[in-house]
């Protein structure tokens, strides 16, 4: 999932909608249309819900994994909220059948999840040991998606570094990390290539830039302010094109596979679109953004206005060279193409206008290098996560930005969907029926447009540990009551719109479209009612398991007394 923005945000004034009324859509208007279009995706489209192994599986510390970072970041007092930790989760290591069976419920075609590097090798290192029982694990689940015709879509990377590296190498701000990472992609291949035929090296790498190095909300929790960022994501950029080499030297003959990245995106959008000032600001966000990766992956380096702002940045700060890292010409034509298809992460949309911020050395940051500000309309619906807001129509600009960028590639949607923040279950989910309703739709205008989405991913499937949110932030599907040792799931009345949108391909007519919500509606209430009397379980089991054991031994404690005392008096 893509994490809350570290950028202050403002709410800017109503604003004028204006409507293009050119055939073909083109991102640079201000087309907000929020016109409804009924039809259907192409046939073969693969619709999937996807999760993290940190976040879902559990089991941190079982059957020989090692520690991450995300381990030892989160048992710090202060780092997450309510000092959660995903030691449990929704223990899905220990639950591939149930999970499974709720994918066959909503009739998903992939599953996307991720692989835990420090699951199969402990320290990072390949050479020290690899963990059959990871592989194991693995293993099963894939087997188990194949035997019920579900696809895996499989990530290399998704956060949870082996803390052994990070403490011995500086994770990924040393270059030594791309070759481990290419040993462990590598051992990923030759155990599961047979089966997996998508690979996603990383998840959303700008995150993993900003917040775990730049401004230390997520692990390792470095704050390595204009300088951190920059050289993680040029070592992560060498690792993904790497990985890409190895798998197409020595495993794409045999395997047929694709191997591409997710890369996430807000869309940013000017706030006055007839002044050149805000248009240039609303482009340079998405160009740090979603730009800042993909640029050197399709055209072979960064792109022109980050070498031009951070260069002059650097510059006025006294800096003989730019913050940003340069590629040699040999890397750049390296990494040039190393991408089978692009995992698009969307969920939300942000207002930009310039705003010129003094370059002074203590004050350099990834943030201030963009001259930009971030606001957002205080009309769009806010569930309450404070960086998500609903913007539909952002999706169909972004996904036809990356259309027009580079050159139409194949687009998977790896991310998409809306949390909530709430203090007592509610499984009528009308919010997150909606927001897949009207991101579904504008995605299905941008294959209307040419765009190459070949499938979408809903996230999540359950809910999960959201990072630094812990549990206070629910993206799932199916509701996951974690104050329960066994972690049951129930399916929300998103679960059934989902899976009427995946039965019919689409939005096949008007009177369907409208009938969906209030039969969803009407399944989850009755799932209400169960989970309304979910506590009482929960209180039977203590008594079964803690009150009644104890009052037992208690009871063979004074039988015992009672006898010894019977015994003093008889001698």
């Amino acid at each position: 999932m893509l994490p809350r923005c570290a950028v202050q945000v403002c709410h800017v004034l109503l604003l004028v909608l204006c409507m293009s009324a050119a055939e073909d859509f083109d991102w640079t208007k201000n087309d907000r249309s929020s016109s409804f279009y009924y039809g259907t995706f192409p046939a073969g489209f693969s619709w999937g819900a996807g999760s993290s192994a940190y976040q879902t599986e559990g089991a941190w510390d079982k059957d020989g994994k090692g520690l991450s970072i995300w381990d030892v970041f989160s048992h710090k007092q202060g780092r997450v909220q309510r000092n959660d930790t995903g030691d449990s989760s929704g223990e899905g290591y220990y639950k591939v059948k149930d999970d499974v069976s709720l994918m066959n419920e909503l009739k998903l075609n992939h599953y996307r999840f991720s692989i835990s590097w420090p699951r199969l090798i402990p320290t990072g290192i390949k050479f020290d040991h690899v963990n059959e029982k990871g592989i194991k694990y693995y293993n099963d689940l894939i087997d188990h998606l194949l035997e019920n015709k579900i696809t895996p879509i499989v990530t290399l990377y998704h956060w949870d570094l082996p803390q052994v590296l990070q403490e011995k190498y500086g994770g990924w701000q040393n270059v030594s990390i791309v070759n481990h990472f290419n040993e462990f992609a590598n051992l990923c291949f030759e155990k599961f290539g047979d089966r997996v035929k998508y690979w996603i090296t990383f998840n959303n790498p700008w995150s993993v830039a900003v917040e775990g190095y730049e401004t230390g909300e997520h692990a390792p929790g470095l704050k390595m302010r204009g300088t951190g960022a920059y050289r993680t994501a040029h070592n992560i950029i060498k690792a993904h094109a790497k990985v890409w080499h190895t798998y197409d030297t020595q495993w794409r003959g045999k395997q047929k596979g694709l191997v591409g990245i997710s890369l996430s995106g807000d869309w940013g959008e000017p706030v006055d679109i007839n002044n050149q000032k805000d248009i240039e600001a609303a482009e340079r966000y998405v160009q740090f953004y979603l730009g800042w990766f993909a640029t050197p992956i399709f055209h072979g380096d960064y792109p022109q206005v980050m070498k031009d702002y951070i260069g002059k940045k650097s510059a006025q700060q006294g800096l003989g060279t730019s913050r940003l890292p340069s590629f040699s010409s040999q890397e750049k034509s390296y990494i040039k193409g190393t991408s089978d298809f692009l995992g698009i992460g969307h969920f939300t949309t942000r207002y930009i206008t310039q705003k010129n911020y003094p370059a002074s050395r203590s004050g350099a940051s990834f943030f201030t290098d963009r001259d930009l500000a971030e606001l957002v309309d205080p009309r769009w619906p806010d569930p309450g996560s404070e960086w998500l807001y609903s913007v539909p129509w952002g999706f169909r600009r972004l996904l036809n930005f990356v259309k027009a960028q580079y050159g139409n590639p194949m687009l998977y949607v790896t991310e998409n969907g809306v949390s909530e923040k709430m203090t007592c279950t509610e499984l009528c989910d009308d919010w997150r029926i909606k927001y897949y309703r009207d991101y579904i739709n504008e995605m299905l205008k941008a294959i209307k447009d040419g765009v190459n989405v070949r499938g979408y991913t809903a996230w999540s499937l359950l809910d999960k540990f959201e990072w630094d949110e812990g549990y206070s932030e629910r993206f799932g599907l199916y509701y996951v009551d974690f104050s329960n040792k066994n972690k049951p799931r129930y399916p929300k009345a998103s679960v059934q719109y989902y899976k009427r949108i995946i039965s019919s391909n689409g939005f096949p007519n008007q009177r369907e479209v409208e009938n969906w919500k209030r039969r969803a509606t009407e399944t989850c209430s009755s799932s209400n009612q169960l989970l309304a009397a979910d506590p009482l379980t929960s209180h039977m089991e203590m008594v079964t398991e803690i009150v009644v054991p104890t009052v037992c031994t208690l009871c063979i404690l004074l039988s015992a007394v009672f006898l010894m005392f019977l015994l003093r008096r008889q001698n």
